[in-house]
This record gives structure tokens, C-alpha cells and sequence, in this order.
């Protein structure tokens, strides 16, 4: 059975940071080479830093947070749906063409995995995004868990983040900063388990995706 690591690696100066929000650092806390006992790092940067999970108290206040989130929204089938290179806006349009066949867990895969291949930090504003009818659409869908390749599944610096809003509202998970460049469309048994920050307004965190390929008939909703 074939795995596809769809996590992007947090390394400072080498991950992008969404602009505004901390920056990556990771420093060393006690060495062997310094005569330590042990090697420690100390870690510093955003719940929504490189492959993580926005919660709907990231944009909602009073909405749940990432405790209150149950794990079998993250494990289960997924279909990654293809986006050709030319679109910058994912509309409902877009997903008129693929039948996600009551598949609650659905991941974009857009022309953004291309940018993860030589990032050097630098932050791509000009990345492909999700519209708001297509939010809308998913969530008439039943759809649960959307994952996009970029850090973010809003327009860069929009208005009102609506997109955000209409799938938090919802109840649908967001998976943010996916590596899909080595992933064909294909349905999968999605793995994302973010880490489990118990405070803090639980507004999302990093997490460790991956797809496992298996046939569809072998696959628990």
C-alpha cells in the first residue's frame, strides 16, 4: 500500500509563514555537543503554520475548539480533485465536473503544489483559492473536511473572510498548507491528525498528513 506524505516541513526561512503571523523559529535548548545530557529544541511559531487544521473558533468566537472536535472527521476516505493550472479561483462551476460521490472528506489539488518544490520562505499571494460558492456547494454536498495545497483556502487578503465563515459554520474542517505536487486525483484514506493543544482559544495546529491509496470498496466512510 502505496503513502504519500502531504505534510509540509517546518524549517525557518525555509517555510513559508502566512504575512502577519509569527515567523518559524527553532532553537536548540540543551546539546550533547555542548555537554548536555540530551538534545532539545525549543520550538516557536503559529497554531497555522505550514500543513495545519483551522477549527471554527478561528474565525468564529465561542465556536468550537480543537478539543471539542471529534478524531473520525480527520481519518477516513478522501477524494483529491484535480484543479487545472489555469484556474486561480476554485467557483461551484469547478466542481460541477467531479462527483465527489458523497465523500465527506474532499482535498484540492491545485496548481499551488508546484510552489512547495523550492519555497525558500517566500510567500506566494497569487496562489489559488476556494470561492465562496464553492464553499456553499461543499456544504450542500454534506461535505465534512476540506483541504487545500496553500497556506490559506481564502482569497489573500480579502474583505470578509466568507469562504472561511461558510465552511466553519458549517461544521467543515479546514486543512490548510497540503503538499499534493506527487499525488494523482484519486480517492484515499486520509490520516491528518493535528497536534493536541488543550489551550489557548483552540483555534486550530499543525498537523501530520498523509493518503494511503486503497480501492474505494475497502473504504469506511
Amino acid at each position: 500500500m502505496r503513502i504519500f506524505d502531504i505534510s509540509v516541513p517546518i524549517a525557518p526561512g525555509e517555510t513559508p509563514v502566512y504575512p502577519g503571523d509569527p515567523g518559524i523559529e527553532i532553537e536548540s535548548w540543551s546539546s550533547i555537543s555542548n555537554g548536555d545530557g540530551a538534545n532539545v529544541s525549543r520550538l516557536l511559531f503559529s497554531t497555522h503554520t505550514a500543513t495545519h487544521v483551522d477549527t471554527p473558533a478561528h474565525f468564529i468566537e465561542g465556536a468550537a475548539p480543537l478539543a471539542d472536535l471529534s478524531l473520525d472527521i480527520f481519518i477516513g476516505e478522501a477524494q483529491v480533485v484535480e484543479i487545472p493550472a489555469g484556474v486561480r479561483a476554485i467557483e461551484a462551476t469547478h466542481l460541477a465536473a467531479h462527483d465527489t460521490g458523497g465523500i465527506t472528506r474532499v482535498l484540492f489539488k491545485t496548481r499551488n503544489s508546484a510552489f512547495w518544490e523550492n519555497s525558500k520562505g517566500h510567500f506566494r499571494e497569487d496562489y489559488t483559492y476556494l470561492a465562496p460558492d464553492a464553499a456553499r456547494t461543499l456544504v450542500t454536498r454534506g461535505v465534512r473536511l476540506v483541504g487545500i495545497d496553500y497556506l490559506s483556502i481564502e482569497q489573500f487578503n480579502p474583505v470578509r473572510f466568507e469562504t472561511h465563515l461558510i465552511l466553519l459554520s458549517n461544521g467543515v474542517v479546514i486543512v490548510e498548507g497540503l503538499n499534493l505536487r506527487e499525488v494523482p486525483a484519486g480517492v484515499y484514506e486520509l490520516i491528518c491528525l493535528p497536534l493536541k493543544i488543550a489551550s489557548g482559544s483552540g483555534d486550530g495546529a499543525p498537523a501530520r498528513a498523509i493518503l494511503r491509496a486503497w480501492r474505494r470498496t475497502d473504504a469506511p466512510r
